[in-house]
């Protein structure tokens, strides 16, 4: 990758609060030009809070940010981009509905010369081209409608965007979160492109392996300090992670082993959406089973069509023996069933609802009187317990979901889930987007579910979090269960196979 002498980007003495909050603490970053520079966190360590004063969103409190040498003030997204400043998140910014030129230029359309302002397609269309051809990709993508792609190639279309800007700094919030092993690897030849050409890369990832591959340099934070920046080619992982977490952490994967009970699970004929073969499987106490598989293979869509989440043209759940009756989300949740979904922002939480109300949401019940009065100090407490337990971060009740980090706003989900005492826990994703510490706690408490005698499912394409921590793996190919395998047997190779109908 090119590296220059020179900084692009310099950020010193970043200081930033939300009320009574202290969020940065006096962060310094420098970042040169064609270099991938690695941001590495713990959720809630402040990477999210020192993008958004860097792209504009957030106005710092103290601190000096020098942009080419010069001295800069950032009041809007607009000041940023104009300096060539991009951000690529996690959650697309795209319009299915529109066609990939249109999607490139969306807010900042080109318009012909005339008194009518009429849009200039044409321009446009050329400049996409263009672009996408600077990634490696053909210009007929430029013509197509965005909704007919994969998540890979749209965020492929995001970055089209940014050198539509021409960016000199493109910010990566975990861009592989939700793509595939192809996708990844299309990902990584982008970025080798773009550092080639001088741009620079902030990369904000929890995935300590891609890290090693992508970075040149990392920066650590810490409860809002900048604790170091680091070559990466020359330091060791398990050294990254000690500064990060502040601990060194026995295990990866802290895998327990239980004795194996009677079935407590089983489904029968389940239709997932899209496909004609029904799937049945069944999970015994004291195993987790983890759900293995390609994006698109049908996992998630077999967690919400038990879960009714989806309509189901049929099938069957039983608990300890018995049938339970489920047609709805609500009739789940009375029978003892959890779904922990990937999609916490739009389905796990109500952002602009306060912790508390978060996570006493599924069980309202609970804490509904009589006189239909809520106990408001009964979900008080239940709430600070979970988060203590959790240990969510900031540990305020009162915060609207919308203002944690993602790692945090997860632990709120799964504090929700937690509080409806379920029997059966299917987890769906539960470590995307979330720190290795914060990793670590999430097994921990899969761990704890077992031992009090729930039964956990974990739905997951992160091949070495379900060999380290699961039991039994169903692999799935669409739609149908192509390999039921006991953690003995089960290999990423032997995975693979069975994922891609091999």
């Amino acid at each position: 990758m090119v590296t220059h002498a020179g900084s692009l980007l310099e950020m010193k003495g970043i200081k930033k609060s939300f009320g009574q909050n202290h969020v940065l603490k006096g962060i310094d970053l420098d970042v040169k030009a064609g270099e991938v520079h690695v941001l590495l966190g713990e959720n809630g360590a402040g990477k999210s809070t020192l993008i958004k004063i860097l792209t504009g969103a957030y106005e710092k409190d103290a601190g000096e940010i020098y942009w080419e040498g010069q001295k800069i003030q950032l009041n809007t997204p607009v000041e940023a981009m104009s300096l060539g400043i991009a951000t690529i998140y996690q959650e697309l910014n795209v319009i299915p509905e529109l066609k990939v030129y249109e999607n490139i230029f969306l807010g900042r359309e080109l318009k012909r010369r005339g008194k009518l302002s009429l849009l200039n397609q044409k321009e446009m269309r050329k400049e996409a081209e263009r672009c996408l051809m600077m990634l490696g990709q053909s210009p007929a993508l430029a013509d197509k409608q965005l909704g007919e792609l994969g998540i890979g190639q749209q965020q492929l279309v995001e970055i089209a965007k940014a050198l539509a800007l021409d960016a000199k700094l493109i910010i990566m919030d975990e861009p592989t979160s939700s793509l595939s092993g192809t996708e990844v690897e299309q990902l990584y030849s982008c970025v080798e492109q773009l550092t080639e050409k001088g741009i620079a890369i902030v990369f904000i990832s929890h995935r300590l392996e891609e890290i090693r591959r992508m970075g040149d340099r990392i920066t650590i934070l810490r409860d809002g300090f900048k604790i170091d920046t680091l070559p990466v080619q020359t330091t060791e992982t398990d050294y990254w992670i000690e500064l990060m977490v502040g601990r060194t952490l026995d295990e990866k994967y802290p895998k327990q082993s239980f004795t194996l009970g009677e079935e407590g699970f089983r489904v029968e004929n389940i239709e997932v959406s899209g496909t004609k073969e029904p799937v049945g499987f069944s999970v015994r106490y004291g195993e987790i089973v983890g759900i293995s598989g390609l994006v698109g293979a049908g996992r998630t869509e077999l967690a919400r069509a038990i879960f009714s989440a989806d309509v189901r043209g049929g099938g069957k759940v039983f608990i300890d023996g018995k049938e339970i009756r489920i047609k709805s989300p609500r009739d789940a949740i009375d029978s003892g069933i959890a779904f922990i979904t990937e999609d916490r922002k739009s389905e796990g939480l109500l952002l602009d609802q306060p912790l508390d109300f978060n996570i006493a949401m599924a069980n309202m019940r609970k804490f509904t009187k009589k006189s239909r009065l809520v106990d408001l100090k009964g979900i008080r407490e239940e709430a600070i317990n979970y988060i203590k337990e959790l240990k969510v971060r900031p540990n305020n009740i009162d915060l609207h979901a919308r203002h944690l980090s993602g790692g945090n706003q997860q632990k709120v989900v799964i504090a929700k889930w937690l509080c409806t005492q379920a029997k059966v826990y299917i987890f769906d994703e539960p470590t995307r987007g979330i720190d290795v510490g914060a990793k670590v706690e999430v097994y921990r408490l899969m761990n704890q579910l077992i031992e009090s005698g729930a039964i956990v499912l974990m739905i997951s394409s992160d091949l070495p979090e379900i060999l380290g921590m699961c039991d039994r793996v169903l692999v799935m190919s669409e739609g149908k269960i192509t390999a039921d395998l006991e953690i003995e047997e089960a290999t990423q190779e032997r995975i693979m196979k069975a994922a891609t109908g091999g």
